[in-house]
């Protein structure tokens, strides 16, 4: 690898070590083996680096969330369960990289190449979403289904991220997710 790869590298490793807001370029360049000229040289900035480590951290997030929902299923297990144990096994397998999602959505707000990306990868998210719950290509899905059943399936994940990345001893277990999912389907009229 060269010193712009290694560069990148090492801001990612310093993203999922200390986050975005608290990475400087010396932490980049001591984990790069880098200079700090290669910072400016390469990229321009430090927070122009930052922001193309952040960009490549959503790719990696993307890539497991696609792992986790589309993973073998257990013989006999409910497939709504099974969904839900892969996504909390990733959670807890790849906790910096989950992390590193939620500091995108709030370094985003500043940066608007970042944002772009962001709002390009939650439609994107939102239309596989829908493709794997309804069993539908993506590429024959309708607009409304993306808009709800993906976008009701990203809320989803979002609140369990929290909990399990919060607190993961109280959190629920995918077959309580799924017993609140089919509760809130079927609410009772009291």
């Amino acid at each position: 690898m060269g010193h712009k790869e290694n560069l990148l590298a090492g801001a990612k490793r310093a993203l999922y070590e200390k986050g975005y807001a608290r990475t400087t370029a010396r932490d980049i360049v001591a984990l790069s083996g880098t200079n700090l000229g290669s910072i400016g040289y390469h990229y321009g900035s430090t927070e122009a680096l930052m922001t193309t480590a952040m960009l490549s951290a959503m790719e990696e997030w993307g890539d497991a969330v696609f792992t986790a929902l589309t993973g073998p299923a257990v013989d006999g297990e409910d497939p709504m369960v099974g969904v839900w144990r892969r996504i909390i096994g990733s959670i807890t397998a790849h906790r910096p990289l989950w992390l590193a999602s939620f500091e995108v959505m709030f370094q985003a707000e500043h940066n608007p190449q970042l944002r772009g990306q962001l709002a390009g990868g939650i439609e994107q998210g939102r239309r596989g979403m829908a493709a794997l719950i309804t069993g539908t290509p993506e590429d024959q899905l309708d607009g409304r289904t993306v808009r709800t059943v993906g976008s009701v399936q990203m809320a989803l994940m979002s609140g369990v991220l929290t909990q399990w990345l919060t607190d993961p001893a109280t959190a629920p277990t995918p077959e309580e997710i799924v017993a609140g999912i089919r509760a809130l389907a079927t609410p009772s009229r009291t």
